[in-house]
């Protein structure tokens, strides 16, 4: 996601408490916390232009089923986003995001639809991103697999029709 970000294709916006919720998940899916220290400030380093701030006020008028994802909304209503990307459905209902010209997409379909409308140059930036992979090496065969694996069927399904350039 972030290296088609890093192409251009989109503008990421998050906010500390969002880093601070990614910190955590990255902690318990790998047990390395020191390794997601690193991840998060590589990210920072890397979109210093991302981060939100001063959305705070706005958390307490949004009415969600999860009260502790009205951060989320707030500091995508602050930044004007249209979209939030987040597997995370659910707790992001349509009528309610609505009010706010929002609307909650899963990664997949967020990346199947980046990939359709932007092609080539999605293509090529996934492609850098595959060359990145040195130990082990990645071919876009094994890359595929491995989007197929983090439940990314779409996307997979968009960049097996590509193969041959990635």
């Amino acid at each position: 996601m972030l290296s088609l970000a890093e192409a251009g294709l989109f503008r990421p916006r998050w906010s500390a408490q969002i880093l601070n919720e990614f910190e955590a998940y990255f902690t318990r899916q790998f047990n390395d916390q020191p390794a997601a220290a690193r991840q998060r400030q590589r990210i920072e380093e890397a979109f210093p232009e991302a981060e939100v701030a001063n959305y705070e006020v706005l958390t307490e008028a949004i009415d969600l089923p999860d009260k502790d994802d009205c951060h989320v909304v707030a500091a995508a209503i602050h930044t004007k986003a249209s979209l939030i990307v987040t597997d995370n459905l659910k707790d992001f209902p349509p009528e309610v995001l609505a009010q706010y010209d929002l609307e909650a997409v899963s990664l997949d379909n967020f990346l199947a639809d980046l990939l359709d409308l932007a092609g080539a140059e999605a293509i090529a930036a996934i492609r850098i991103m595959r060359q990145r992979f040195q130990n082990p090496e990645l071919d876009a065969e094994a890359l595929i697999a491995k989007v197929e694996k983090c439940g990314l069927q779409e996307t997979a399904k968009i960049l097996y029709e590509y193969h041959a350039l990635l």
